[in-house]
């Protein structure tokens, strides 16, 4: 008899005040009686609507039966099938707003909870996996990577299982890109990306680190080197600011830096290389889910002070609701319908305060949300020592810049067709670096488009 509960197996996570001094994973993940009553709640649907809302298409109906069954390795499999990186996934993907909103068991209820079913079965694949992952058979081929993150390492996955010769060329020093340097610790560790590569490895994948395409070499030498396909996977990695005064301020940060230097460069240890200065009263301007991770980051270094400062309200945060609930609950303090005007400073050039205003939602602009606007004297200053601009990234221009024929939209993202085809034969490209900044699982999806028609690509020409 299936589980007919309305309501998902509830996951076990570290205690708020607990956690917010630590950087641990705050979610702990199933057990396994947890993720066997789970399983039950799914009604195995003919028509699988859950996997019409998945970027890469997993069958989670047939990984959900495998769990029933307790042959927990032959649900990694069917997962793998279609993602390279299901520990990744299962802890940072929306699923609220992809594969569960499509569960049938969420027209009476909460849908059945797949994200952390996933979870439980990745972690279980990587704690009892034994034996060497069997390299598919070389078919002659080479193909070049440019960036380690979610939608190269995808594409990278996909073609290493074709047979392609397969190098990742990464600017950094580590391989993973937004989930080394931009998801905090404490909800994706790094052991577990670091795994999830080891196993892209294991399939015959080369990675390079330190190497930046457009200076250490340009696009057009990886073709002389004989690579017949290239897959941009660059993300989107320049910081946007607000051009208000004040901006250049010691004290004042980018996201991407802050958590670049948290994340990346450990800044949060007493022995860092990069320390980030204690702060008082921090103020990090944004609603999304990087605004999330820098405000509790920020927390985790010892803040007595952390606020959301988000100009529209919370309903419209484009943030995850459990990622705002997790803020909450550790005491991050969100003043919405507020908008910083300047930033304020002392002689010595250090951030002493924020001047903001109060906004109010007007008629919805061309995004179709309500615009804001700005509340007659409504000015007001906001006590802060450190400032964190987390309002978006576009592409770094560095490629675009030393590659002939790659055309861009204003925005600098790369412009490609469905498959990921850019203006220059044999270029591919996908992830935030076409679409700016986005989720996880929608870069994993590009790269596995891309995969396939480079493939065709390749056997056409």
């Amino acid at each position: 008899m299936p589980n007919m509960s309305q309501k998902k197996n509830e996951m076990p996570v570290q205690d708020p005040k607990v956690r917010s001094t630590n950087f641990d994973e705050v979610a702990l993940g199933y057990t396994e009686e947890q993720a066997l009553d789970e399983a039950e709640r799914c009604l195995n649907c003919k028509n699988k609507p859950c996997v019409g809302g998945c970027p890469v298409a997993i069958d989670i109906p047939a990984f959900i039966i495998k769990i029933r069954e307790k042959d927990y390795e032959g649900a990694y499999q069917i997962i793998s099938e279609s993602s390279s990186l299901p520990a990744v996934c299962g802890r940072v993907c929306p699923q609220e707003t992809q594969c569960e909103s499509k569960c049938v068991r969420g027209r009476k209820g909460e849908p059945v909870a797949i994200g952390r079913l996933e979870r439980f079965v990745a972690d279980w694949h990587n704690k009892h996996a034994l034996g060497d992952m069997e390299r598919p058979k070389p078919n002659g081929h080479k193909c070049a990577i440019i960036g380690a993150g979610p939608s190269g390492l995808t594409c990278a996955g996909d073609l290493a299982k074709m047979g392609y010769d397969v190098t990742i060329f990464e600017a950094l020093h580590l391989a993973g890109g937004v989930l080394v340097y931009g998801i905090p610790e404490f909800r994706l560790p790094k052991e577990i990306v670091q795994h999830e590569i080891e196993n892209l490895k294991a399939l015959g994948v080369k990675v390079e680190t330190n190497v930046v395409i457009g200076r250490t070499i340009e696009v057009d030498e990886l073709f002389e080197q004989g690579f017949e396909a290239i897959f941009i996977g660059s993300g989107a990695g320049l910081p946007r600011f607000m051009n208000i005064p004040g901006e250049n301020l010691k004290g004042v940060y980018s996201a991407n830096e802050f958590l670049t230097r948290v994340n990346l460069m450990k800044a949060y240890k007493d022995n860092s290389d990069t320390p980030i200065k204690n702060s008082k009263n921090v103020a990090v301007v944004g609603g999304g889910n990087v605004a999330m991770d820098a405000a509790r980051c920020a927390k985790r270094l010892g803040a007595e002070n952390v606020y959301i400062v988000y100009r529209r309200g919370e309903e419209e945060m484009p943030a995850r609701s459990e990622e705002v609930h997790h803020a909450k609950e550790e005491g991050i303090i969100f003043k919405t319908l507020t908008n910083p005007a300047e930033i304020l400073g002392n002689e010595h050039k250090f951030v002493t305060g924020m001047k903001c205003v109060e906004m109010q939602l007007g008629e919805p602009d061309e995004s179709g949300r309500r615009k804001p606007e700005t509340k007659p004297d409504s000015e007001h200053i906001l006590d802060v020592d450190c400032v964190i601009m987390a309002i978006g990234t576009s592409p770094n221009p560095l490629i675009r810049n030393t590659t002939e024929g790659l055309q861009t939209n204003k925005h600098g993202c790369f412009i490609a067709d469905e498959h990921g085809l850019t203006s220059r034969e044999g270029v591919y490209a996908g992830g935030d670096a076409v679409t700016g900044a986005a989720t996880v699982i929608l870069a994993m999806g590009a790269g596995k488009t891309a995969a396939k028609a480079m493939d065709e690509y390749i056997k056409n020409k």
